[in-house]
């Protein structure tokens, strides 16, 4: 019952009050007009502030989407060895945890930008109001009145709406960090600003900003280093600038000073910081290998897999946040980028100066800035990129990127202002110096693996981005005749098959006549070992060759090693078709595979920002490789890798030959590296390219010198004197890379005691350590080795025994009757003692 007339007595009151309320207002309604309008205002106040916001918050964006946010992050690249060697990004981005951030970071941040963070709901009235003043004093005055935003209010505007300076957009950000403050945590919501807040130099975040401005992470900076950090969101652009140092200086010491308002720190520390200078470093360190040619391979292969931005995929490489493994190794990039330099350098000798890089106007003053955008550069010793600003005669000077000028030497007769050339310094100035006009492309790549450990497409990438060593389409000469005699081989061929090196004519139909073919700097004739063809790289001998194999079967060659497809003529077979050095690469390391072609790769796996695998090169799969416990059974293996493309044993017998062009033949100046290597020279018709690709069962190398219009290089180009000496500083310069022990025979190989000149067999005689012995071990299939003697021998030798037959017979003496076996050949007793088996 008590409680019933409670209730009965709180209705009461209801009633009463409200018609007392309403009562009161009716009566006041009727009486006084400034009432009548005030409550029309009032209440025309409430409905604009429903529809509006109403409208404003209609189209916002979706608070709780910030749950899931994830932070634009760079895709950062890692070498062989697994340390970073670069990164893609157009703006720096380092994600950290909150715990990760230093407390005094966090406290100075608080103190510059939101001493009540922990305290209010996301807006900040007393700071809205202060805004609200200043921005009413201010208007139509072109200044930008105060913001007054909460670092929620700043999370909302840099990640969900954006920098447009009006007061709808303010409205907005309120309404949206009021929401942000109902789906985040107070620390989750610090870790966002920390990580996304730009502070100029292109860094957003912390952690980018401390390596911009200090080279430092954020767990080594000092005091007066975080204080400064706190007072960029302001005035990135301002205060991170050398003329306005003093401005930041006072800003900075205002922050530490609300540090110690706030009781942060204590005024002793206060006072030490304020002390200390800015300190701020011009140019920070480049944490990147100078691989520029390999690395826009790995990009481009990169955005073809994964896309460019966040709008193409959440692992794009600009916003991804992915970890890549390459197969980058800096110490042979460094040394491939060398050798190539070194052999463009030689070979342009004292040609003179080669023009220009480029020209840009100097006559409007801004030459520095267009420099700049020009985005040329260069990486070689001490030289440096500028432009002529000014040529009177005899004397010039270069300005730079940075707006400085110095005075020039070693002027060019056509250099003139608006050139845009190299320089190194010399003196009190700088001297012109030239970039070779011929280029060319080197790679080096892994023979088990078919990783690519090094690329260089040029003279700099800075220079040129056209990277010569997979783009150039270039003919590769004499380098592709292993593959014709691979062809022969398998067709029944032995390296001691006698080939003629004789005149070869081939009729091309009534268009084009007949072709005939003649060796390099011409000569010929005779019957050679098809070693020695190789060895001396005798066209006439390969076109015999490709020939009696059939040329369908030399192209089906190429097409399964990779180098092209072309057209059953016999001018392929000397190399007449276009390929490029990854692709020669990579068929050599074929050879040396025991004949298995890989895919060529630069990437060895990728991981996203979470260390997830999401891609990687060699896709085999390992059956119980991640068995919790043993299950007594064999060991776990991978299958074989690689594609077959030939018999193992014809691929070991052309490595074997190459072998010989080191020891004896067109790549002899390789000799002295004293190294089990092979290799093949190749120089094209006029000759506009030089060549060599070889290396050991470790490492196979390529390179090609020649202009990029191609044209004469001159006469005396050959691929042993331009090209071979570029592989030969490669590999001094990584000599302990490279082991003593030479290829490996597969199963079914005999190595057989030949002469090398003739091919016949040797029973005798050994091979000795001479590079020109006469006795050498040869590779030979079963059954394939060659008699003691050859067809003509045993001819002559028939003819003799007849004749000294007659001749007893005639005198009357006895006859003597030699055994032979089933052929007709003189029966051997000797024991067969010239085979390793």
């Amino acid at each position: 019952m008590e409680e019933q007339s409670t209730v009965e007595y709180a209705r009461y009151r209801l009633r009463r009050d409200s018609n007392a309320a309403l009562e009161w207002f009716r009566s006041n309604w009727r009486e006084h007009r400034l009432f009548r309008w005030g409550a029309r205002a009032l209440a025309a106040a409430v409905v604009l502030a429903i529809v509006i916001w109403a409208l404003l918050a209609r189209d916002l964006p979706d608070a709780e989407s910030l749950v899931d946010y994830e932070t634009p992050l760079p895709t950062v690249v890692r070498g062989i060895d697994g340390e970073i060697v670069h990164s893609y990004a157009r703006e720096r981005r380092v994600q950290l945890q909150y715990i990760d951030f230093p407390q005094q970071m966090i406290e100075a941040f608080l103190s510059a930008e939101d001493k009540t963070f922990f305290s209010h709901g996301g807006v900040d009235l007393t700071g809205t109001a202060n805004a609200v003043f200043d921005y009413a004093v201010k208007f139509g005055s072109g200044e930008r009145a105060v913001g007054g935003s909460t670092i929620t209010q700043q999370v909302a505007k840099n990640l969900l709406l954006g920098d447009e300076y009006s007061v709808t957009r303010k409205l907005k950000e309120m309404i949206l960090a009021r929401r942000i403050e109902g789906v985040l945590t107070k620390q989750e919501i610090l870790e966002l600003y920390l990580n996304e807040i730009p502070l100029g130099r292109r860094s957003f975040g912390v952690q980018a900003a401390a390596r911009a401005y200090f080279d430092k992470d954020v767990g080594q900076l000092e005091l007066h280093e975080m204080a400064f950090l706190s007072i960029l969101p302001k005035a990135p652009e301002r205060y991170g600038r050398k003329a306005n140092e003093q401005l930041a200086i006072t800003r900075r010491n205002f922050v530490l000073g609300q540090m110690e308002d706030n009781g942060f720190i204590n005024a002793e520390q206060m006072r030490e910081a304020q002390a200390k200078p800015l300190g701020l470093v011009t140019q920070r360190r480049e944490r990147s290998v100078d691989a520029g040619y390999f690395l826009e391979e790995v990009r481009r292969q990169l955005i073809e897999q994964f896309g460019e931005t966040a709008e193409t995929g959440p692992n794009s490489v600009y916003a991804g946040g992915l970890w890549v493994r390459t197969s980058l190794d800096p110490e042979l990039q460094e040394a491939a980028r060398d050798a190539l330099r070194a052999g463009l350098l030689r070979y342009h000798g004292n040609r003179g100066w080669t023009g220009p890089i480029a020209t840009i106007d100097v006559s409007e003053g801004n030459w520095a800035g267009q420099l700049a955008s020009s985005y040329l550069g260069i990486g070689y010793k001490d030289w440096r990129v500028g432009v002529v600003t000014r040529r009177s005669g005899s004397s010039a000077s270069i300005g730079f990127s940075d707006g400085s000028e110095a005075p020039l030497s070693g002027l060019p007769d056509k250099l003139k202002a608006g050139d845009i050339i190299a320089a190194a310094p010399q003196g009190s100035g700088y001297v012109v110096r030239t970039i070779p006009e011929v280029s060319g492309g080197f790679l080096a790549e892994a023979v088990q693996t078919g990783r690519v450990l090094a690329m260089q497409g040029g003279f700099d990438n800075r220079l040129s981005d056209f990277n010569r060593a997979t783009q150039a389409q270039r003919q590769p000469g004499s380098t592709i005749k292993p593959f014709v005699y691979a062809t022969g081989l398998e067709t029944g061929m032995t390296p001691a098959s006698e080939v003629p090196d004789q005149t070869f004519c081939f009729y091309q139909g009534a268009n084009l006549g007949e072709k005939c073919f003649r060796n390099f700097g011409g000569g010929g004739g005779g019957v050679h070992t098809m070693r020695w063809g190789l060895e001396q790289s005798r066209n006439l001998m390969t076109v015999h060759i490709a020939m009696e194999a059939g040329m369908p079967e030399v192209i089906k060659t190429f097409e399964s090693v990779g180098i092209g497809s072309y057209e059953p003529y016999p001018a392929f077979a000397l190399g007449a078709g276009d390929t490029t050095v990854g692709k020669m690469v990579n068929a050599y390391a074929a050879l040396a595979n025991h004949g298995r072609l890989h895919e060529q790769t630069v990437i060895d796996y990728v991981q996203d920002r979470r260390g997830n695998v999401i891609w990687r090169a060699d896709k085999r799969k390992c059956e119980s490789c991640n068995m919790p416990q043993w299950d007594g059974k064999a060991m776990p293996r991978f299958g074989p890798q690689g594609r077959p493309t030939m018999d193992p044993r014809t691929a070991y017998q052309v490595i074997h030959m190459l072998e010989g062009v080191v020891t004896r033949g067109t790549a002899v100046r390789l000799r002295d590296l004293d190294l089990p290597l092979f290799g093949k020279t190749g120089t094209t018709s006029g000759p506009t390219n030089a060549w060599f690709v070889g290396g050991s069962p470790e490492i196979v190398a390529g390179m090609y010198v020649g202009f990029d219009q191609p044209r004469n290089l001159g006469g005396w180009v050959q691929g042993g004197n331009t090209a071979a000496p570029i592989f030969k500083d490669f590999v001094q310069a990584t000599r302990k890379r490279w082991k003593d022990e030479p290829a490996v025979a597969p199963t079914g190989i005999r190595m057989v005691r030949i002469d090398r000149r003739s091919g016949k067999r040797v029973f005798d005689a050994w091979p000795t350590d001479d590079p020109l012995a006469s006795v050498i071990w040869e590779a030979f299939k079963p059954d394939t080795e060659p008699p003691r003697a050859t067809r003509q021998d045993e001819i002559a030798a028939r003819r003799n025994e007849i004749l000294e037959l007659i001749r007893r017979g005639r005198g009357g003496g006895e006859q003597q009757v030699v055994a032979t076996d089933g052929d007709g050949q003189p029966r051997d007793f000797v024991e067969d003692q010239g085979g390793i088996y």
